[in-house]
């Protein structure tokens, strides 16, 4: 049985890449993507969601947490 590489240190603790918002195609972004456009911590992402109080509401996605990218382009006040 062959296991697959393990990722070099260096791809692990490279900053995470994300698309501007403005060339943002995706119906939804995951929550490390929102996060990062609206300038907030992942943890508060998911405290919005389990409180149900933040100024936008999550889909699930299988067992993850998603964002509507219209959502939070409104937030931001970000028009295409």
């Amino acid at each position: 049985m062959k296991t697959a590489p393990l990722p070099s240190i260096n791809a692990m603790l490279a900053p995470q890449q994300f698309t501007p918002l403005e060339l943002e195609t995706r119906p939804t972004l995951d929550t490390a993507a929102a996060a990062f456009h609206l300038r907030l911590a992942v943890q508060t992402m998911r405290v919005y969601s389990c409180k149900e109080n933040g100024p936008i509401r999550p889909i699930r996605v299988g067992s993850r947490l998603h964002w509507k990218t219209e959502d939070v382009r409104r937030l931001l006040g970000v028009t295409t």
